[in-house]
């Protein structure tokens, strides 16, 4: 393990940009704090794009490879070979081996949910399984949950996990690119979140039951690559890539529709408008968006004793940018916005607050690494 002192230069990211109005008027008065020191310990290398982990109650860490792997990282450092028995993925320029968590019963059940692009005839489709965690290995593998339709491309798989307080289950989902007017169709999981039991059935209070897409609990997506539970309002919070513009946070409601491809503060990467309207009646309004966009992957709210005066603020990584993002909150309002790590040039993949309140990032590389942030003394 090596530990570096840096002086982080906390940052706040206006989203205000060229014509583009932000959706609420704290985004823009924000005002830039002052600086900060962490100690930055990297607690392992040599990870091959590592995209989710997960703690378990011991405190040693599963960690996913997009490539197909999954290995564990012990307290003391020590990074396992890929666990055996893991099934095939379609490692296909966004996909592959994604998202990763345990049941919430784990110290009674071992079982771990992990979602991956699973080839099929026709395509991939995002899709989640749990299995039995045995030493260095994964037994009793079952699909539990695979989105429809298969589709042949490599985007926009969504794939982010996260259990409630009724031990249900979140997944994320993505609007596989070229698809996104699906996005507005309960129909199929294009662009939305799905709710599942652990078996995979489907909670009988799910707002769509009686349509061809059951698991739907919200829709009008485009990407979403972060959920979070809060700590103590037990609300799910999720965050997705916009295209050009537009990466959003959210507060879910179950039934709600969140407006893509219809509405957005995005345009496409051409330059082309997709939709002239940011707003529009039945459709939800974001936290917060970004413009430009930040590429935000992985997101959780602190909470913990290390760092007394996060408690409550929004972390998110941001891909395109390179660093750790802290959002102020208020209320379920947004504030100031802070930037931590960007001098390590490193794509930010995912984001977890670890048990003993020290924050833990994963860089998505191909010699990705784990990264544990502390306080300065």
């Amino acid at each position: 393990m090596t530990r570096t002192m840096i002086n982080v230069l906390s940052v706040c990211t206006l989203t205000l940009a060229g014509a583009t109005q932000p959706a609420f008027s704290q985004q823009a008065d924000a005002k830039t704090p002052t600086d900060e020191n962490l100690v930055v310990t990297e607690l392992a290398q040599g990870l091959v794009h590592p995209w989710g982990m997960t703690f378990l109650p011991n405190g040693d860490m599963l960690i996913t490879e997009r490539e197909g792997g999954i290995r564990r990282l012990s307290q003391s450092g020590e990074l396992s070979p890929r666990l055996s028995n893991v099934p095939e993925v379609e490692a296909n320029n966004q996909g592959g081996m994604l998202d990763i968590a345990i049941d919430p019963e784990f110290e009674a059940n071992n079982t771990v949910y992990f979602c991956f692009s699973q080839p099929g005839e026709g395509g991939s489709s995002s899709s989640v399984a749990k299995a039995t965690l045995s030493g260095n290995a994964l037994v009793n593998v079952e699909t539990i949950f695979s989105a429809a339709p298969l589709i042949d491309n490599g985007f926009h798989f969504g794939c982010r996990l996260a259990f409630d307080a009724n031990k249900q289950l979140f997944i994320t989902l993505g609007d596989r690119y070229k698809y996104m007017k699906e996005a507005q169709n309960t129909d199929n999981h294009f662009g939305t979140i799905v709710r599942i039991n652990r078996d995979g059935s489907v909670p009988s209070d799910n707002p769509f039951t009686d349509g061809k897409a059951p698991e739907i609990y919200s829709y009008g997506h485009r990407n979403v690559q972060g959920i979070t539970i809060h700590p103590e309002t037990g609300e799910v919070w999720a965050m997705e890539h916009g295209p050009k513009g537009g990466d959003e946070v959210n507060l879910l409601s179950k039934g709600a529709n969140y407006g893509w491809p219809v509405i957005t503060y995005g345009i496409d990467y051409s330059g082309d408008i997709i939709s002239d309207k940011t707003h529009m009646d039945g459709m939800e309004q974001p936290v917060l968006y970004w413009d430009p966009s930040i590429a935000p992957s992985g997101m959780t709210f602190y909470q913990g004793d290390l760092f007394p005066q996060w408690n409550g603020d929004l972390l998110v990584g941001s891909l395109k940018f390179t660093h750790l993002r802290r959002i102020e909150m208020d209320g379920g309002k947004p504030g100031e916005q802070h930037e931590y790590v960007r001098d390590n040039q490193a794509r930010i993949r995912d984001v977890e607050v670890g048990p003993n309140g020290a924050i833990y990032l994963l860089t998505d590389a191909t010699n990705g690494k784990v990264l544990k942030l502390t306080p300065a003394k």
